[in-house]
């Protein structure tokens, strides 16, 4: 697997390079502002990308804007955004398009080497990962009238473990019960959430949108 790292604070950089080198995973471009890392993205097409959303030169957003119009070249580019908080306006916008590996990650994650790794890992294979802290955020700051409130208590939970990315057996393993169960919950939230079965769209990512949106 080959990555392009986007970070502007060189020791969180040299320690990025550092994780994913160490778990075989070539980090082929570690760039410290957008524009090196637009280029890095078009010359190197990387396996997955890990960008820090605040990057030089205003140090606002220019890393997110960077990797969405990267998805937009490349579609499909898997995306690790990493941020020092939540802002679920990021996270809406980056799975906005709903084609390929997106994850959003605060920082201080990255000190759960192994977690941080799987979540790499797990957004280049074509998976959607969102910190736990953003889904908490979004659980706190529902609104009514959203779809999401046609969901009982226990389909909230289970949405809420899919935006974190887990699968069904995951979920289950987390829940304490059947994976059978999470099936069941996991058709009920589609269905709910008005996500017919479609050639075309991934459900999981749409109910994640949907509940970023809530």
């Amino acid at each position: 697997m080959r990555a392009v790292i986007g970070e502007d604070h060189a020791l969180l950089r040299d320690g990025l390079e550092r994780i994913l080198r160490a778990h075989q995973i070539e980090v082929v471009a570690s760039v410290d502002n957008a524009p090196s890392l637009t280029r890095a993205l078009r010359e190197e097409r990387p396996d997955v990308a890990v960008v820090d959303v605040r990057m030089p030169p205003t140090l606002t957003d220019e890393g997110l804007r960077v990797a969405i119009e990267a998805r937009r070249e490349r579609p499909g580019l898997p995306v690790v955004v990493l941020s020092q908080y939540v802002e679920q306006l990021y996270a809406r916008e980056l799975l906005e398009d709903g084609d390929g590996g997106v994850g959003y990650l605060l920082k201080d994650r990255v000190s759960d080497v192994g977690a941080f790794v799987s979540a790499v890992r797990q957004v280049a294979g074509g998976g959607t990962v969102l910190d736990p802290d953003v889904v908490r955020n979004l659980l706190a700051r529902r609104t009514e009238g959203s779809p999401v409130d046609r969901l009982t208590e226990r389909e909230r939970e289970v949405l809420g473990l899919m935006a974190e990315g887990r699968s069904n057996a995951a979920i289950a393993a987390a829940l304490f019960v059947t994976e059978k169960a999470i099936s069941k919950h996991t058709n009920a939230i589609f269905t709910k959430l008005d996500l017919p079965v479609s050639a075309d769209d991934n459900r999981r990512v749409l109910a994640v949108l949907a509940y970023l949106s809530a």
